[in-house]
């Protein structure tokens, strides 16, 4: 028995060896035509990606996008071109970690980095001065709150924000709820260095498709481009790292819901209400009850956690109609 074991153990090193080293998938024409319309700047010896589309002709507006855990700027493509029709730029980034940017290990990854990164974006765009309008979605809520307290606190060099659109974000730490993997890879147990090498397709995909609708599931191409911009640069092996934002939503809960609660900002939530991460009705009842003055657009009841993905029409129409409000 004895030796049954050790020809097993001989030969899966080998295997498990070779399957470290497998390279990230290569590029889908559509992910490839993303990245090409992008450039690169840099913060502190980063290497940060960033989308910037002139649009409509005869608007000064300008909107800023911070996308979610665990994809990329790629999560806005399927309303970007409505988003041009009304802007006149259309800004995005991946956040350090995330995407086509740098994805550096070790690394600290908190909130704060990721909101001095926006402020930097726009400052090398010559936007330091100018009004933004922010439309965040899930990790990016938490970067837009952080933003928003700077804003509200005059800090030099903060985000002037002229409006904010959040969803489906876990803002509240008492209604967010984290899936499984997350709360493992997050408290940085034994495993967590196995289970970031040993990340798949076919993990990923599964994973991920747990938060969305069972109507409007990514196709595999999709899950595809998703899983592709994680494993680039490695990105598997630093989701530990970034998953210390759970940590930091409790941690910091006052700062960022206290920026919610006091701002003057035009402020709006679009919601999947069939989010297991934010579920209904525990999650909107509380929104309402702490920011009764916030205005809300409820999507239709199979969109889940990806709004912006799942319903890409109803969302560009609800944030659009949020936007020419005031």
């Amino acid at each position: 028995m004895r030796e049954w074991w050790i020809q097993v153990g001989l030969l899966a090193v080998p295997l498990i060896a070779v399957y470290l080293h497998i390279p990230p998938p290569k590029l889908s024409p559509a992910l490839h035509s993303w990245r090409s319309s992008g450039r690169y700047f840099t913060y502190k010896k980063q290497n940060i990606f960033y989308r910037d589309s002139s649009g409509a002709v005869g608007s000064s507006d300008i909107v800023v996008l911070l996308h979610g855990f665990p994809t990329s700027s790629y999560d806005w493509y399927k309303i970007w071109e409505g988003l041009t029709e009304r802007f006149h730029r259309v800004i995005a980034l991946d956040f350090v970690g995330f995407g086509f940017s740098d994805k550096p290990r070790p690394h600290r990854y908190s909130i704060f980095e990721q909101a001095s990164i926006v402020e930097r974006l726009l400052n090398h765009l010559g936007l330091q001065n100018q009004r933004v309008n922010l439309l965040s979605h899930d990790y990016g809520d938490t970067v837009a709150q952080e933003l928003l307290h700077r804003y509200e606190q005059n800090k030099t060099g903060s985000v002037l924000i002229n409006s904010l659109c959040l969803s489906n974000g876990g803002i509240f730490p008492e209604t967010h709820h984290p899936r499984f993997i997350q709360k493992i890879l997050k408290d940085g147990g034994l495993l967590t260095p196995i289970i970031t090498r040993l990340a798949n397709y076919y993990v990923f995909a599964r994973g991920l498709g747990a938060v969305f609708g069972p109507y409007t599931q990514p196709s595999e191409a999709e899950y595809w481009d998703m899983w592709t911009a994680v494993r680039t640069n490695d990105g598997n092996l630093v989701l530990d790292s970034i998953l210390q934002y759970i940590n930091q939503r409790k941690q910091h809960r006052d700062r960022w819901v206290g920026a919610l609660k006091s701002t003057s900002v035009p402020l709006h939530l679009i919601y999947g209400p069939l989010d297991p991460v934010n579920p209904y009705p525990e999650f909107l009842q509380l929104y309402k009850k702490v920011l009764p003055t916030s205005t809300v657009s409820v999507l239709d009841d199979h969109i889940s956690h990806y709004p912006q993905l799942e319903d890409p029409l109803g969302f560009l129409n609800a944030y659009l109609s949020f936007i020419n409000s005031f």
